[in-house]
């Protein structure tokens, strides 16, 4: 039997927590994936501000959950094997502190891991209108082999609900770690687009 695929999920406090809610929801779908969730205490908050979920719920959804403080975890070194580390939503504080190598807490330290292992990083960065500042960041961190993917829509799958966006776009970030999940939408020309089932 294989080992299940390693996928770290960080969140922050920036708006747009449904983005890694609905990531731990799509993953539990996807066979032989086991998910690591990190949560800092900013985000911890605009959970209980955004949705009707609660912290206890959220870390529910995750196989493995651990303190932002504990940068003895396995995702804080190179030798835990993972398939990748998705940051959603991430914030211009944690961008700043992943494009300068700043691993102040294990959600930074495990990004600059990602990053060094030469694993997939996608940094769902939630921040508009933009600042010079801001897009240095992201040249900087694109540089050292992130991707960033900012949460933007994609309309021409005809969301019917918020609900349907978020997942649309989740499943787009979560296309970039090379998983198929539920509600990934594909554009097949004019004629329309397919959508799993």
């Amino acid at each position: 039997m294989s080992e299940p695929r390693r996928i770290v999920i960080g969140m922050t406090g920036a708006s747009g927590v449904a983005y890694g809610i609905r990531a731990l929801e799509l993953l539990a779908a996807v066979p032989d994936v086991e998910t690591h969730l990190v949560v800092t205490a900013a985000a911890r908050m605009t959970v209980g501000l955004e949705t009707s979920w609660s912290v206890d719920e959220v870390e529910a959804l995750a196989d493995v959950v651990y303190p932002i403080r504990n940068v003895s975890a396995g995702p804080a070194s190179g030798s835990f094997p993972t398939s990748g580390m998705l940051v959603a939503p991430c914030s211009i504080r944690a961008l700043s502190a992943i494009a300068h190598s700043h691993s102040a807490d294990l959600l930074t330290r495990a990004a600059d891991v990602t990053l060094k292992e030469r694993r997939p990083l996608v940094l769902m960065v939630r921040e508009t209108p933009l600042h010079l500042g801001h897009l240095r960041l992201m040249a900087a961190v694109a540089e050292i082999g992130a991707i960033i993917f900012p949460p933007v829509p994609a309309f021409y799958e005809h969301p019917a609900d918020l609900e349907g966006l978020v997942t649309g776009t989740t499943a787009r970030a979560l296309a970039q770690l090379g998983l198929e999940v539920p509600g990934l939408g594909r554009w097949e020309g004019p004629e329309g687009i397919s959508v799993p089932g």
